[in-house]
């Protein structure tokens, strides 16, 4: 897929939209994608299915999705599954997942309104939905996010719950797992290759060309990396940038919230009598900023 946009110059470029790596890897229609994506089912549901075509791939705006076929019994063994890649913490996983989750569950039914009304039971896949997080954030092996957390008010009933199970993949965590899945294996060294060469204080571009190289040595992924040398870096660096980006919008809105309370509390001073020269101090400002603070109305809010 490609995305137009034009440059400063005013031409028109076109800019490819890569998934992460971690979908190119596993969430792919290739032979071997498929073959991995069935070693990752595997490993993590303790089963030994050996078609990869058992495991029918479709995506959801840039989500995973697995509907699990099998030929003895749909309704024992069926499986809706969702695989999501995090780099970046997100306390919102498990609503997204329930978003997600019922627009797979409605493509998943045909004429779902005429089936919904009637007294018939609907069967439908079991849920399974796996987040795999790979950030810098200290995080527990295996854990799960409950969307009863986001309640705004308390809810001990335990009837109104989605949950996220969350695993973590850096290098020294779920090593069983690991062990099982030589796909997922092979992953969590190239990319925590990557994460060391950073933190060795590499540049992006260089950690990421030093780690392909590495791993093309090491035939990682069967040699997926060496044959995608390019598409593998530009997906990378795509996906670093992405995290650069959120992370400095996060900053940015930090800063601004901390900006617009230094504005309300200085006006809150100074409509209580306080100094100009004691506000500025109590809240590190220059006078002269204070002042121009204290002299424009205040914002009306509707």
């Amino acid at each position: 897929m490609t995305q137009t946009q034009e440059n400063s110059e005013g031409f028109t470029v076109q800019h490819k939209i890569y998934d992460s790596l971690f979908i190119a890897v596993f969430g792919k229609d290739s032979e071997r994608s498929k073959r991995w994506r069935l070693e990752l089912y595997n490993a993590l549901n303790n089963t030994n299915y050996t078609d990869p075509d058992a495991l029918m791939l479709n995506t959801l705006d840039n989500v995973l999705f697995i509907k699990m076929h099998n030929d003895v019994s749909f309704l024992v063994d069926s499986q809706m599954t969702l695989f999501e890649h995090q780099r970046t913490t997100n306390q919102n996983m498990p609503l997204r997942g329930f978003f997600y989750f019922s627009q797979l569950y409605h493509k998943f039914l045909i004429n779902a309104e005429e089936q919904l009304t009637s007294s018939t039971l609907i069967k439908i896949p079991n849920p399974n939905y796996v987040v795999f997080y790979n950030g810098d954030t200290i995080r527990d092996e295996d854990y799960e996010l409950k969307l009863s957390d986001a309640f705004m008010q308390e809810d001990k009933s335990g009837r109104y719950e989605w949950t996220a199970r969350v695993l973590n993949i850096n290098k020294d965590y779920n090593l069983p797992l690991q062990k099982k899945c030589k796909s997922l294996y092979d992953y969590i060294q190239f990319t925590s290759r990557i994460k060391q060469n950073r933190d060795n204080g590499m540049q992006t571009e260089k950690a990421v060309d030093e780690a392909i190289e590495w791993a093309s040595e090491q035939n990682l992924l069967e040699g997926y990396i060496r044959e995608q040398k390019a598409e593998v870096k530009m997906t990378l660096l795509t996906e670093f940038n992405e995290e650069l980006s959120i992370k400095g919008w996060l900053r940015d809105g930090i800063i601004q919230g901390k900006q617009e309370k230094a504005i309300e509390a200085a006006r809150n001073f100074y409509a209580n009598k306080v100094p100009i020269e004691v506000i500025a101090k109590s809240l590190k400002m220059p006078e002269e900023e204070v002042r121009k603070i204290v002299s424009e109305p205040a914002p009306e809010h509707l």
